[in-house]
């Protein structure tokens, strides 16, 4: 396989609930290293395509390939779902997610929490996964946290453990769904720095955000959601620096000054 086959590749997909369409047709291409951001107003459809790239949601139409391997489908429309069960666990391994909320499992400690996958779905030696998770605690700055319950931890700290979590997976990419937006500010710059941490090391990232900030930050390309379409994306110096769309410009605008 080339080395330039794109990690992951969204084409024409479409996204509906009922009879509400809201994904119309969207291409995105992440290869190897690339940091992908995904912005725009809530209800854009930004964390929806996340959820359908990793299997999470349903698309009615459209292809989703992982390392060039197309997910198989059977039925069509609203009946359409994947069609092999291991290939859907396959990919999900590879491209962990990071929610919101966090998920972390509150009667594990955090070190159970990051262990529970590999050693559970993977099969991976318990001893072999340990030493990986202390050492991805360590990475993102809690290492002294892995026998505490989560409860007992901050909301970055959390956020923390919940990243240390899907890296454990060694995954292919990693895809963040508003890694942020549930934390107070002063703990929200705790993950930023992690998230940047990783996209120097070259890992490939799909990231959905509100802080343009850190988008403008970490991003190689950067694309604008408006109504279940793309509206305009490009490099983050073009796109935060001289938007073209009206509909961009007063995104950042309100954005901003908020």
């Amino acid at each position: 396989m080339a080395n330039d086959t794109p990690v992951i590749e969204i084409r024409n997909l479409h996204k509906a609930y009922g009879a509400l369409e809201v994904i119309k047709g969207v291409d995105i291409t992440a290869h190897k290293g690339d940091v992908i951001s995904l912005i725009g107003s809530s209800g854009s459809g930004k964390s929806t395509i996340l959820r359908c790239a990793n299997l999470l949601e349903d698309s009615q139409q459209g292809d989703i390939l992982f390392k060039g391997e197309p997910v198989k489908w059977r039925g069509e429309g609203l009946h359409r779902h994947p069609a092999d069960p291991h290939q859907v666990l396959r990919i999900r391994t590879n491209l962990s997610m990071v929610f919101q909320q966090f998920n972390l499992w509150a009667h594990m400690t955090v070190l159970q929490n990051v262990m529970e996958a590999p050693v559970t779905v993977l099969g991976r030696d318990r001893a072999e996964v340990e030493e990986a998770a202390r050492g991805y605690l360590d990475k993102v700055g809690i290492g002294d946290k892995a026998d505490v319950y989560p409860a007992q931890m901050s909301g970055g700290q959390q956020q923390r453990a919940a990243i240390a979590r899907a890296l454990c997976m060694e995954p292919e990419a990693l895809l963040f769904d508003e890694p942020t937006s549930a934390l107070d500010p002063e703990l929200e710059q705790e993950v930023v720095r992690v998230i940047k941490d990783l996209a120097s090391e070259g890992r490939t990232m799909m990231i959905v955000t509100h802080d343009m900030k850190m988008a403008a930050d970490v991003s190689d390309h950067v694309v604008f959601l408006h109504q279940g379409l793309i509206e305009e994306q490009g490099a983050p110096d073009a796109l935060f620096g001289a938007p073209k769309s009206e509909r961009l410009q007063q995104f950042l605008s309100s954005t901003m000054a908020a």
